[in-house]
């Protein structure tokens, strides 16, 4: 199958995040001829009042849409204070406010990439937490938890370590499994 569209979601803003650096990674482990679309998680804070003045942002509804139109979802997720990253977390909060429920049965894949030794488990604990209510499908494993970053990546920005990169291939084989098998359901 060849017109499947991916969703990866990093849990950080910046431009060279290692997070966004593993969403394109797991993107290239999906299959080339995969759809990748990269999600934009500058959103505004949830605030009740200004969805009650405002509606849901534009940037908002772009994002839930594009939940609801992907076949897969990756998330990769920073763990910030042994915990995964406002950013995140408020893009989360932000959907659960939208009509509908872009999650429900999505096939959706989780990895962090963290400075620290354990390499996010913590937030990916956490991040399934808060992925319950959505019910997903989600991926239980293999664990892609990257460590220490800042030095698996190579200067073009590609994971540069085997054992990682095998665990997110079977990872995201699993990932297209799922979705496939959803597409023909």
């Amino acid at each position: 199958m060849t017109d499947l569209t991916l969703l990866g979601i990093s849990g950080s803003l910046r431009a060279k995040a290692t997070n966004r650096l593993m969403i394109r990674e797991a993107a290239r482990a999906f299959g080339e001829d995969a759809a990748f679309v990269e999600a934009d998680l500058n959103l505004p804070l949830y605030d009740g009042d200004l969805e009650d003045a405002e509606g849901i942002p534009a940037s908002v509804q772009t994002l839930r849409d594009q939940i609801a139109a992907a076949d897969a979802v990756v998330i990769s997720t920073p763990e910030y204070n042994k915990g995964l990253s406002g950013v995140l977390k408020n893009a989360l909060d932000w959907v659960s406010r939208t009509d509908g429920n872009p999650w429900l049965d999505k096939p959706v894949a989780i990895t962090s990439a963290t400075g620290g030794r354990e390499g996010g488990a913590r937030a990916q604990t956490m991040l399934r937490s808060c992925m319950v209510p959505f019910r997903p499908r989600l991926l239980q494993g293999p664990e892609v938890l990257v460590a220490r970053n800042t030095g698996e990546f190579d200067a073009d920005g590609r994971l540069d370590n085997d054992l990682y990169l095998k665990a997110l291939k079977d990872l995201m084989g699993q990932l297209r499994a799922e979705a496939e098998r959803a597409r023909s359901a």
